[in-house]
C-alpha cells in the first residue's frame, strides 16, 4: 500500500526530506504523498521513514491504494532504474 497523510498534519516539514522517492510534497493545505512514488521505503529502508519521523503519527496506509510487497518492490525498481535487484 502507498501511504497517505491525514488532516491532522501540522506541516512540521520533517517527513518530506526523509522520503527516498521524493513522494512527499506540500499540497494546498498539508503535505501529500504521491501514491505512484510511494514504496513504503521498500528497497531503501526496513520501515517507512515518514512514519518513523512523524511527531504526531498522522501517516497511514492508504486503503485506496493497495499493493503487495512484491508490487512495491517492482515500483522501487522502476523508480530507481535498478533492474539488478532480486525479484
Amino acid at each position: 500500500m502507498a501511504l497517505y497523510i491525514d488532516h491532522e498534519c501540522i506541516n512540521c516539514d520533517v517527513c518530506e526530506p526523509q522520503c527516498p522517492n521524493e513522494a512527499i510534497f506540500m499540497g494546498p493545505e498539508i503535505y501529500v504523498i504521491d501514491p505512484a512514488k510511494c514504496t513504503e521505503c521498500i528497497g531503501h529502508h526496513d520501515e517507512p521513514q515518514c512514519q518513523v519521523i512523524c511527531p504526531i503519527d498522522c501517516i497511514y496506509p492508504d486503503p485506496e491504494w493497495k499493493e503487495s510487497e512484491e508490487q512495491l518492490m517492482e515500483k522501487f525498481r522502476q523508480l530507481t532504474g535498478d533492474s539488478k535487484l532480486p525479484v
